[in-house]
């Protein structure tokens, strides 16, 4: 009996015991956290495994004292390159291109042909005008033999009427026919007149199906074929073409940039500047600012400046993007203004370039800039434009740096 009343306690459920199932459910979470975890160290260490180890330093500005200056950036601002003389070249009539005499790149001189159009309806009307105009002069000759005649038959009347041979009304008659016959001389010149001007008419007309430059420039599109329809209109519902080419003055090349209306006073005529192609961040083109546009962009709050190259180069065109740092005046007896100094192993050189490596959000930025040594210490070089205090550039890297790499600082110091 105590057998079987053991075996019924064992059978019963002790409810002040912990569940096994809710342990059970503790442990796989706190398994998913680990597991979580361990995904995300992984993550990021291989996203750090491919950058580059470098070292830098921060630069650091200088300046005040007696040391040398020079004119400094007082405005940075970007643009592009645009032309003064630029067109797109049309032609003056609606015609079919039968000839195309350009290609892109192309140099071209003024009144050069450039493609031709079909003539052939012109010169058919060409042809009617200038029969019509040969027309009225033979017209005009026969009136003029008539009135000669009509005169020499006014005068012998006129005698006869003395000798009281004919009567009056004859000679009347006589009299209607010449002023009559001078009537029509007159119209017949004036005939001949609008004859003439009906072929100068057609003279141009055929004269327009020649397309020629308006002036020398360079060819950077071609924009029509031959056998396809050209109109100085747009029509045909986009099948006609409204150009022949785009030419583009390269001796009339300029920047053109924004500048925020409230940096605006910082910019003045012939005021000197600095011009970097984003084709070329390595060479700096000095420049002059030719005017300052007097309107604001009230949409921007921006105002358009006008800058010129001092020299003009083929690697310069049309649309590039470029940077502009205008540069201040340096006052006689005024303090240098304050620059910009970092290490010499900062500098490096590509070809006659200086660039330095700029680290910005774990990436480098190449970027060419101009120094100075002989400010500070020995190892020390002065940046005069390019680079501004507190950022940090690269003074330890491996030889293939690029622009662009992701890097981890080793070691960034204030120098």
């Amino acid at each position: 009996m105590a057998t079987e009343k053991s075996a019924l306690d064992g059978l019963r459920i002790d409810r002040d015991s912990p569940a096994a199932g809710g342990s059970r459910r503790g442990g796989w979470i706190l398994l998913g956290i680990l597991l979580i975890g361990f995904i995300v160290a992984g993550w990021w260490w291989f996203a750090r495994s491919g950058a580059i180890s470098v070292r830098a330093v921060t630069a650091r500005e200088v300046g005040g004292g007696g040391a040398a200056g020079g004119a400094g950036e007082v405005l940075n601002a970007s643009g592009y390159v645009v032309a003064r003389r630029q067109a797109t070249v049309s032609s003056k009539v609606t015609g079919k291109v039968t000839e195309i005499l350009v290609e892109e790149g192309m140099a071209v001189r003024e009144g050069q042909v450039l493609a031709r159009l079909d003539d052939s309806t012109l010169r058919k009307q060409l042809a009617l005008t200038e029969a019509q105009a040969a027309s009225s002069r033979r017209a005009l000759a026969e009136t003029a033999v008539r009135l000669r005649e009509a005169e020499v038959n006014q005068r012998r009347m006129r005698r006869l009427l003395a000798e009281g041979v004919t009567t009056q009304s004859q000679l009347d008659t006589a009299d209607a026919e010449v002023d009559s016959l001078k009537a029509r001389l007159e119209l017949g010149r004036q005939d001949v007149e609008v004859a003439d001007r009906q072929v100068a008419v057609q003279r141009q007309g055929l004269d327009d199906t020649v397309i020629r430059a308006p002036f020398s420039g360079v060819a950077i599109s071609k924009d029509a074929q031959p056998g396809e329809m050209i109109s100085p209109v747009s029509a045909g519902g986009g099948f006609t073409r409204t150009g022949i080419c785009t030419l583009v003055d390269m001796s009339s090349l300029e920047i053109e940039v924004d500048v925020n209306e409230s940096y605006i006073k910082r910019v003045r005529p012939e005021q000197e500047a600095r011009a970097v192609l984003d084709a070329y961040p390595d060479w700096s083109i000095p420049s002059r600012v030719i005017t300052i546009v007097p309107a604001a962009d009230r949409q921007k709050a921006t105002v358009r400046v006008r800058l010129a190259f001092q020299e003009l180069d083929p690697r310069i065109l049309p649309d590039m993007g470029v940077k502009v740092a205008f540069l201040g005046e340096e006052e006689p007896g005024q303090p240098a203004a304050r620059q910009v100094v970092v290490p010499k192993a900062a500098v490096r050189k590509d070809g006659d370039r200086s660039i330095v490596f700029v680290v910005k959000d774990e990436k480098v930025e190449r970027r060419a800039v101009q120094t100075r040594t002989g400010v500070g210490s020995g190892d020390d070089v002065t940046v005069i434009s390019g680079l501004t205090g507190g950022e940090r550039v690269v003074v330890e890297s491996p030889a293939e740096l690029k622009d662009g790499d992701p890097v981890r600082i080793i070691e960034d110091a204030a120098k």
